[in-house]
């Protein structure tokens, strides 16, 4: 899908036609919108290496364009991995951008609805470095999202004898093994963006670029600080798991071993032999207040040694 927005004095709009200064946003283009692409003088490259989503962050520069690639945070509720990453390519040609995705997200729709004041379309590169910013906000609010529910999968642990919640765990630091390869190529890519000045033309867009690399840095940080955090809680709690059934296992070795007692004294006295008691009135009882006595025994002798 193909829109076209263009920032005017009543904000950003879309048009039905290209124009001057206008945001090209391409979202899993067709073949046909692809040629209507090629046709607005977008290299065939370009769009391919945008919708590869094993490509990696790069950045290509000639007289005429400026082709960066970047890796974005995409979620996938249902799928084994909870969080991956997908590239957006990022066209700045004549006077026009054009972002190329795979998928629609949600940070697009943040950059149509005015979250950033200063973005105008035809400010190609300051355009471009209000991406880069959307992007490592995006990277920080899945890691919180990620916090968050790794912490409730750490009170189900405590109590858990199933590897259940384990696989869960595993889930996000996959998630989280993305996300570190992702941003330290990002960083990669924008230092590169950084010694090509191309974005020091103006003061603004310098502390923008700043302030997008503080914001990958943090993003990179809080990565590896929950990836250890992460990998320490399921070496814990894969012991834990391990104490809770050696636990279980242990109470039910001593209720089988209390149980044997009444088997063994009714074994005894089911024999055809001469036995104490047998002629006595009393002898079922008899029998039935060993065992009980014998119970008592050994459920005291298991208590206080703290066998239950």
């Amino acid at each position: 899908m193909l829109t076209i927005y263009k920032t005017t004095e009543q904000g950003l709009e879309q048009l039905e036609t290209m124009a001057n200064g206008a945001w090209v946003k391409a979202v899993d283009p067709t073949p046909e919108e692809i040629q209507q692409l090629i046709g607005w003088g977008i290299d065939a490259d370009y769009i391919n290496y945008s919708l590869d989503l094993d490509e990696m962050p790069r950045m290509e520069r000639d007289e005429d364009y400026t082709f960066i690639l970047i890796r974005i945070p995409h979620s996938q509720p249902d799928s084994d991995i909870p969080y991956t990453t997908i590239p957006l390519g990022i066209l700045i040609k004549g006077n026009i951008i054009v972002t190329i995705c795979r998928y629609e997200k949600e940070m697009f729709r943040v950059l149509a609805n005015g979250k950033y004041r200063l973005l105008k379309t035809g400010k190609r590169y300051r355009f471009a470095l209000y991406i880069f910013l959307e992007t490592a906000t995006r990277y920080l609010a899945h890691l919180r999202e990620i916090n968050r529910t790794t912490e409730a999968i750490e009170d189900q642990l405590q109590k858990s004898t199933r590897n259940r919640e384990l696989m869960e765990l595993l889930k996000y630091q996959k998630s989280l093994t993305y996300f570190a390869t992702a941003l330290r190529s990002n960083e990669v890519m924008m230092e590169r963006v950084q010694r090509t000045q191309i974005f020091n033309y103006y003061e603004e867009d310098q502390d923008l670029l700043e302030d997008v690399l503080t914001e990958n840095q943090q993003a990179i940080q809080m990565t590896s600080i929950n990836t250890e955090i992460l990998s320490s809680m399921m070496d814990a709690f894969a012991s834990i798991i391990s104490n809770n059934l050696n636990a279980i296992m242990k109470i039910l070795a001593a209720i089988t071993i209390i149980m044997s007692l009444p088997t063994i004294v009714s074994s005894f006295y089911g024999m055809n032999v001469d036995l104490p008691f047998q002629a006595h009135p009393s002898a079922f009882w008899i029998t039935v207040g060993l065992s009980a006595a014998l119970i008592g025994i050994a459920a005291l002798i298991f208590s206080r040694r703290d066998w239950f």
